[in-house]
């Protein structure tokens, strides 16, 4: 027995976020370590409850193992209810033959009947891949006091990256009077973020109506459509931090800004917790002699070398003499003794060997994907073990256990890449 609820959120969290590279091989994106002990979907889970949103629909789908262990009944955000709470809607086989979901909007019109057992008032479209703090209940009070059907949240971006988004073009009360999609010339710097609020009805004939569209997506299909019928759209302006963590770039640097003294994005503050899935881990150890400076130490974790400039996770082992900078160690690696790390991400349970050398010489373009393996950084997949006494260059990328054998003169040279395939989850 359901009861009817004002609003009801919806968060898309099925993507691979394939920029991300072997980060995502075996885990959806917003299942990524972010801020050492928590994930990115932390983030908007966080918002919905501190925002009073007590339901929740995740629609996962890409590798969903790991997130739907993370999320489990929801206690953390605190929505494991009996009316509402979170509910993992992963894709599945209905009587029209539906499997797969094949756009944003495709994915939220297979699971109309879960949203239609609330009967909602307004339903909140999310994406689970942004880091940001935003209090939905502000963009619904501005959605009602505009009488609004679609409400879509827009942040100013500099006029020369317009180009990169989706556009809105308001008049003076911020109604939306067009849109361009990633416009070569934009007529605005108001780029929509992807958070949508849509009046129910509005929503559930929109979707019923486009749904032979392929690929049923909202930016291309489900807004246009909207503005057609001469639905009232609006741009609800947001000025905090927001970050799409789309690149492996984007993603370290989002970290990296965690650690400056005045931080633009605060993990802790108290009035807007961000909440994640406890473990229970045994109290961390710096050693007498260990250097943490400017870093974030996850719980449980051992430090016996020198960290500055870098999050380290839960649960990792920093060897004896190792020296780590401007890199990111995820929870349950291990970096053995007398290392030097460069500007890394090392992923959950990786093992370096004693000796080795990462980030180190000149750059070079990356030999399997530059647009993915650039800025310098090395990239370390989950649960990749680096024997002991390598060296390796800038711009690379390693997956998997490897051995002497898969080094050349015991380096991988700037711009290489390692990638072994492993067992699929």
């Amino acid at each position: 027995m359901y009861v009817k609820k004002e609003m009801i959120a919806m968060l898309l969290a099925g993507g691979q976020g394939s920029r991300l590279g072997v980060l995502t091989q075996k885990m959806a994106k917003p299942a990524v370590s972010f801020g050492s002990k928590y994930r990115i979907i932390d983030f908007p889970l966080s918002n919905c409850i501190n925002s009073g949103i007590d339901t929740v629909g995740v629609l996962t789908q890409y590798m969903p193992r790991r997130l739907n262990a993370h999320i489990g009944i929801g206690i953390p955000w605190d929505l494991d209810r009996t009316m509402g709470g979170v509910t993992v809607l992963p894709p599945y086989e209905s009587n029209e033959n539906s499997d797969w979901y094949t756009g944003t909007a495709n994915a939220i019109y297979q699971n109309l009947e879960y949203m239609e057992s609330y009967n909602p008032e307004y339903v909140l479209i999310l994406s689970g891949d942004h880091i940001y703090k935003m209090d939905y209940e502000v963009m619904l009070d501005f959605h009602k006091k505009n009488k609004a059907d679609v409400t879509i949240a827009v942040m100013p971006v500099p006029m020369e990256e317009a180009k990169r988004f989706g556009i809105m073009v308001t008049d003076d009360n911020r109604r939306i009077t067009d849109f361009q999609e990633k416009p070569e010339h934009p007529r605005s710097n108001l780029a929509s973020m992807g958070i949508y609020i849509f009046t129910w009805k509005v929503l559930k004939e929109a979707l019923l109506t486009n749904r032979d569209q392929p690929g049923l997506d909202f930016g291309k299909h489900v807004i246009p459509w909207c503005k057609d019928q001469g639905d009232n759209l609006f741009a609800y302006e947001f000025n905090g931090y927001w970050k799409d963590v789309g690149t492996l770039n984007s993603y370290w640097e989002a970290n990296m800004g965690l650690i400056d003294i005045v931080p633009e994005f605060n993990l802790y503050e108290e009035y807007w917790k961000i909440y994640t899935t406890a473990v229970s881990i045994p109290p961390g150890y710096m050693a007498p002699d260990a250097v943490a400076e400017r870093t974030i130490v996850g719980e449980g974790s051992g430090i016996y070398g020198q960290c500055y400039s870098s999050v380290i996770g839960c649960d990792v082992t920093i060897g004896k003499g190792t020296v780590i900078r401007d890199s990111i160690i995820m929870n349950g690696a291990v970096i053995k003794d007398g290392c030097e790390l460069n500007k890394c991400i090392i992923a959950e349970e990786c093992e370096v060997g004693s000796g080795v050398r990462l980030g180190v010489g000149d750059e070079a373009p990356n030999d399997t994907n530059p647009n993915i393996y650039n800025n310098g950084l090395v990239t370390l997949g989950e649960k990749t073990v680096i024997p002991d006494n390598v060296t390796v260059g800038k711009n690379t990328v390693i997956y998997g256990v490897t051995d002497e054998n898969d080094y050349q003169d015991m380096c991988l040279p700037s711009g290489g890449s390692i990638i072994k395939a492993g067992d699929e989850e």
